[in-house]
Protein backbone atom coordinates (compact mmCIF):
# COMPACT_ATOMS: atom_id res chain seq x y z
CA UNK A 1 0.00 0.00 0.00
CA UNK A 2 1.55 3.57 -0.91
CA UNK A 3 2.03 5.34 2.05
CA UNK A 4 0.14 8.58 2.49
CA UNK A 5 2.81 10.95 1.45
CA UNK A 6 2.98 9.08 -2.16
CA UNK A 7 -0.84 9.65 -2.65
CA UNK A 8 -0.77 13.23 -1.79
CA UNK A 9 2.31 13.58 -4.13
CA UNK A 10 0.36 12.03 -7.03
CA UNK A 11 -2.98 13.87 -6.47
CA UNK A 12 -0.76 17.40 -6.20
CA UNK A 13 0.30 15.88 -9.42
CA UNK A 14 -2.91 15.74 -11.04
CA UNK A 15 -3.77 18.98 -10.51
CA UNK A 16 -0.68 20.15 -11.74
CA UNK A 17 -1.20 18.79 -14.88
CA UNK A 18 -2.10 19.85 -18.53
CA UNK A 19 -5.27 17.26 -18.50
CA UNK A 20 -8.10 17.30 -16.69
CA UNK A 21 -8.95 14.35 -14.58
CA UNK A 22 -12.00 12.45 -13.87
CA UNK A 23 -12.83 12.31 -9.48
CA UNK A 24 -15.33 9.30 -8.78
CA UNK A 25 -17.32 9.39 -5.47
CA UNK A 26 -17.23 5.19 -4.13
CA UNK A 27 -19.30 4.76 -0.66
CA UNK A 28 -18.01 1.75 0.64
CA UNK A 29 -15.01 -0.25 0.37
CA UNK A 30 -15.98 -2.16 -2.54
CA UNK A 31 -16.88 0.01 -4.89
CA UNK A 32 -13.65 2.11 -4.22
CA UNK A 33 -11.86 -1.14 -5.33
CA UNK A 34 -13.85 -1.52 -8.56
CA UNK A 35 -12.96 1.91 -9.37
CA UNK A 36 -9.76 1.60 -8.63
CA UNK A 37 -9.73 -1.56 -11.23
CA UNK A 38 -11.37 0.69 -13.27
CA UNK A 39 -8.73 2.70 -13.95
CA UNK A 40 -9.45 5.67 -12.26
CA UNK A 41 -6.52 7.65 -11.02
CA UNK A 42 -8.10 9.23 -7.61
CA UNK A 43 -11.18 8.57 -5.42
CA UNK A 44 -13.63 11.08 -3.66
CA UNK A 45 -15.85 10.90 -0.73
CA UNK A 46 -19.84 11.43 -1.14
CA UNK A 47 -21.51 13.13 1.81
CA UNK A 48 -24.67 12.14 0.54
CA UNK A 49 -23.94 8.97 -1.36
CA UNK A 50 -22.06 7.83 2.67
CA UNK A 51 -25.01 8.93 4.03
CA UNK A 52 -27.96 7.02 1.98
CA UNK A 53 -25.35 4.39 2.41
CA UNK A 54 -26.34 4.37 6.46
CA UNK A 55 -30.08 4.94 5.37
CA UNK A 56 -29.79 8.72 6.42
CA UNK A 57 -30.45 11.84 4.50
CA UNK A 58 -27.63 14.07 3.22
CA UNK A 59 -25.65 16.38 5.79
CA UNK A 60 -27.09 13.68 8.97
CA UNK A 61 -23.57 11.93 9.20
CA UNK A 62 -21.46 13.18 12.46
CA UNK A 63 -17.88 14.03 12.02
CA UNK A 64 -17.02 10.97 13.75
CA UNK A 65 -18.75 8.99 11.48
CA UNK A 66 -17.33 11.08 8.83
CA UNK A 67 -14.20 10.93 9.36
CA UNK A 68 -14.43 6.97 10.06
CA UNK A 69 -15.71 6.59 6.29
CA UNK A 70 -12.31 8.51 5.10
CA UNK A 71 -10.24 5.70 6.68
CA UNK A 72 -11.96 3.37 5.75
CA UNK A 73 -12.00 4.01 2.07
CA UNK A 74 -8.71 5.41 2.28
CA UNK A 75 -7.07 1.75 3.58
CA UNK A 76 -9.26 0.28 0.68
CA UNK A 77 -7.55 1.68 -2.30
CA UNK A 78 -4.05 2.22 -3.31
CA UNK A 79 -5.69 5.84 -5.00
CA UNK A 80 -5.32 9.06 -3.64
CA UNK A 81 -8.98 9.60 -1.19
CA UNK A 82 -10.21 13.15 -1.15
CA UNK A 83 -12.94 14.16 0.96
CA UNK A 84 -16.34 15.52 1.10
CA UNK A 85 -16.85 17.03 4.34
CA UNK A 86 -19.84 19.33 3.99
CA UNK A 87 -19.23 22.46 6.25
CA UNK A 88 -16.54 21.11 8.27
CA UNK A 89 -18.68 20.47 11.08
CA UNK A 90 -18.22 23.87 12.25
CA UNK A 91 -19.41 27.57 12.03
CA UNK A 92 -15.79 28.99 13.60
CA UNK A 93 -12.99 28.71 11.65
CA UNK A 94 -11.11 27.21 14.72
CA UNK A 95 -13.86 24.23 14.70
CA UNK A 96 -12.90 23.91 10.67
CA UNK A 97 -9.19 23.48 11.92
CA UNK A 98 -9.73 20.95 14.22
CA UNK A 99 -12.17 18.87 11.47
CA UNK A 100 -9.41 19.17 9.18
CA UNK A 101 -6.39 18.06 11.28
CA UNK A 102 -8.47 15.32 12.32
CA UNK A 103 -9.12 14.07 8.46
CA UNK A 104 -4.79 14.53 8.04
CA UNK A 105 -4.71 11.41 10.11
CA UNK A 106 -7.12 9.60 8.72
CA UNK A 107 -4.80 8.76 4.85
CA UNK A 108 -6.78 10.92 2.95
CA UNK A 109 -5.26 13.77 0.94
CA UNK A 110 -7.51 16.22 0.84
CA UNK A 111 -11.04 17.33 1.56
CA UNK A 112 -14.13 20.37 0.96
CA UNK A 113 -15.03 23.20 2.93
CA UNK A 114 -18.39 24.40 2.19
CA UNK A 115 -20.06 27.95 2.49
CA UNK A 116 -23.28 26.86 3.45
CA UNK A 117 -24.28 27.78 6.92
CA UNK A 118 -25.90 25.54 9.01
CA UNK A 119 -29.44 26.45 7.99
CA UNK A 120 -28.80 25.02 4.87
CA UNK A 121 -30.57 28.42 3.18
CA UNK A 122 -27.62 30.67 2.90
CA UNK A 123 -24.01 31.14 2.84
CA UNK A 124 -21.99 32.28 5.51
CA UNK A 125 -20.76 35.85 5.10
CA UNK A 126 -18.09 36.90 3.07
CA UNK A 127 -15.14 37.44 5.14
CA UNK A 128 -16.17 34.36 7.92
CA UNK A 129 -16.21 31.64 5.35
CA UNK A 130 -12.67 33.10 4.07
CA UNK A 131 -11.74 32.82 7.57
CA UNK A 132 -12.72 29.21 7.61
CA UNK A 133 -10.60 28.65 4.01
CA UNK A 134 -7.70 30.36 6.09
CA UNK A 135 -7.48 28.26 8.55
CA UNK A 136 -8.85 25.07 7.00
CA UNK A 137 -5.47 25.25 4.73
CA UNK A 138 -2.84 26.32 7.71
CA UNK A 139 -4.08 23.39 9.39
CA UNK A 140 -3.65 21.36 6.23
CA UNK A 141 -0.02 22.97 5.65
CA UNK A 142 1.40 21.94 9.33
CA UNK A 143 0.37 18.18 8.38
CA UNK A 144 3.71 17.44 6.61
CA UNK A 145 2.90 16.53 3.05
CA UNK A 146 0.20 18.28 0.60
CA UNK A 147 -3.32 17.77 1.96
CA UNK A 148 -5.21 19.74 -0.71
CA UNK A 149 -8.08 22.07 0.38
CA UNK A 150 -11.39 22.79 -1.99
CA UNK A 151 -12.92 25.68 -0.96
CA UNK A 152 -16.66 25.24 -2.18
CA UNK A 153 -19.45 27.91 -2.57
CA UNK A 154 -22.68 26.32 -2.29
CA UNK A 155 -24.34 29.66 -4.15
CA UNK A 156 -25.88 27.95 -7.24
CA UNK A 157 -27.64 25.49 -4.99
CA UNK A 158 -29.55 27.81 -3.01
CA UNK A 159 -30.34 29.77 -5.99
CA UNK A 160 -27.43 32.65 -6.25
CA UNK A 161 -27.59 32.80 -9.57
CA UNK A 162 -24.92 35.67 -10.09
CA UNK A 163 -22.07 34.55 -11.71
CA UNK A 164 -19.86 38.00 -10.54
CA UNK A 165 -21.06 36.89 -6.95
CA UNK A 166 -19.60 33.10 -7.31
CA UNK A 167 -17.04 34.28 -8.93
CA UNK A 168 -15.84 36.97 -6.48
CA UNK A 169 -16.16 34.14 -3.90
CA UNK A 170 -13.76 31.61 -5.66
CA UNK A 171 -11.42 34.87 -6.17
CA UNK A 172 -11.86 35.49 -2.19
CA UNK A 173 -10.85 31.60 -1.09
CA UNK A 174 -8.43 31.00 -3.22
CA UNK A 175 -6.50 34.16 -2.15
CA UNK A 176 -7.00 32.80 1.46
CA UNK A 177 -4.58 29.78 0.44
CA UNK A 178 -7.52 27.22 -1.31
CA UNK A 179 -5.65 24.93 -3.88
CA UNK A 180 -9.00 24.38 -5.40
CA UNK A 181 -11.91 25.87 -5.90
CA UNK A 182 -15.58 24.47 -6.58
CA UNK A 183 -19.03 26.02 -7.28
CA UNK A 184 -21.19 23.23 -6.52
CA UNK A 185 -24.21 23.24 -9.16
CA UNK A 186 -22.60 24.28 -12.35
CA UNK A 187 -24.76 23.61 -15.04
CA UNK A 188 -22.97 24.88 -18.31
CA UNK A 189 -19.63 25.14 -20.54
CA UNK A 190 -20.24 29.25 -20.26
CA UNK A 191 -20.39 28.94 -16.22
CA UNK A 192 -17.45 26.82 -15.78
CA UNK A 193 -15.34 28.60 -18.41
CA UNK A 194 -15.64 32.06 -16.55
CA UNK A 195 -14.67 30.66 -13.31
CA UNK A 196 -11.81 28.74 -14.62
CA UNK A 197 -11.05 32.59 -16.86
CA UNK A 198 -11.34 33.94 -13.51
CA UNK A 199 -8.90 32.02 -10.94
CA UNK A 200 -5.71 30.54 -11.33
CA UNK A 201 -6.19 27.54 -8.92
CA UNK A 202 -7.54 24.71 -10.49
CA UNK A 203 -11.23 24.44 -10.41
CA UNK A 204 -13.73 21.12 -10.09
CA UNK A 205 -16.77 21.04 -11.44
CA UNK A 206 -19.55 18.23 -10.68
CA UNK A 207 -20.97 16.08 -13.15
CA UNK A 208 -24.40 16.49 -14.08
CA UNK A 209 -26.43 15.80 -17.14
CA UNK A 210 -25.86 18.42 -19.40
CA UNK A 211 -22.11 18.28 -19.35
CA UNK A 212 -19.50 16.27 -20.64
CA UNK A 213 -15.87 15.62 -19.33
CA UNK A 214 -14.20 16.48 -22.32
CA UNK A 215 -16.21 19.51 -22.96
CA UNK A 216 -15.10 20.50 -19.59
CA UNK A 217 -11.57 19.80 -19.65
CA UNK A 218 -11.90 22.78 -22.96
CA UNK A 219 -12.92 24.87 -21.13
CA UNK A 220 -9.98 24.48 -18.62
CA UNK A 221 -11.49 22.46 -15.78
CA UNK A 222 -8.77 20.57 -14.07
CA UNK A 223 -11.25 18.10 -12.05
CA UNK A 224 -14.89 16.67 -12.98
CA UNK A 225 -16.08 15.01 -9.67
CA UNK A 226 -19.07 12.47 -9.80
CA UNK A 227 -20.68 12.93 -6.33
CA UNK A 228 -23.63 10.87 -5.87
CA UNK A 229 -24.25 9.66 -9.34
CA UNK A 230 -22.42 6.61 -9.06
CA UNK A 231 -24.27 5.41 -5.94
CA UNK A 232 -27.68 6.53 -7.28
CA UNK A 233 -26.56 4.76 -10.70
CA UNK A 234 -26.46 1.58 -8.39
CA UNK A 235 -29.66 2.22 -6.55
CA UNK A 236 -31.49 2.91 -9.90
CA UNK A 237 -30.45 -0.50 -11.08
CA UNK A 238 -31.52 -2.20 -7.91
CA UNK A 239 -35.19 -0.14 -7.99
CA UNK A 240 -34.96 -1.51 -11.99
CA UNK A 241 -34.29 -4.94 -10.47
CA UNK A 242 -36.92 -4.62 -7.51
CA UNK A 243 -39.82 -3.36 -10.16
CA UNK A 244 -39.10 -6.59 -12.22
CA UNK A 245 -39.43 -8.93 -9.50
CA UNK A 246 -42.46 -7.15 -7.92
CA UNK A 247 -44.12 -6.39 -11.13
CA UNK A 248 -43.56 -9.69 -13.43
CA UNK A 249 -42.17 -11.92 -11.06
CA UNK A 250 -39.20 -12.78 -13.35
CA UNK A 251 -35.22 -12.55 -12.55
CA UNK A 252 -33.71 -11.19 -16.15
CA UNK A 253 -32.04 -8.55 -14.45
CA UNK A 254 -29.74 -10.97 -13.33
CA UNK A 255 -28.32 -12.08 -16.90
CA UNK A 256 -26.80 -8.37 -16.89
CA UNK A 257 -24.85 -8.73 -13.31
CA UNK A 258 -21.46 -8.96 -13.32
CA UNK A 259 -20.69 -12.93 -11.82
CA UNK A 260 -18.83 -13.58 -8.46
CA UNK A 261 -15.80 -14.39 -10.19
CA UNK A 262 -16.12 -11.03 -12.04
CA UNK A 263 -16.49 -9.06 -8.75
CA UNK A 264 -13.30 -10.92 -6.86
CA UNK A 265 -11.39 -9.99 -9.39
CA UNK A 266 -12.19 -6.43 -9.33
CA UNK A 267 -11.85 -6.64 -5.44
CA UNK A 268 -8.57 -8.16 -5.57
Amino acid sequence: MSSQATKAKTFAALHAGRTGFVLPNPWDAGSARVMQHHGFRALATSSAAFANRLGRADYQVSRDEALAHCREIAEATDLPVTADLERCFADRPEGVAETVKLATETGIVGCSVEDLDDTGKALYPLDLAVDRVRLAVAAANRCGFPFLITARTEALLIGIKDMDEIVRRLKAYEKAGAHVVYATGVTSVEQARQITASVDAPVNVMALKMLSAPDLFKADVTRVSLGPWFARAALQGLLEAITEVKEHGTFTFAAKAPTGTEIAKMLS
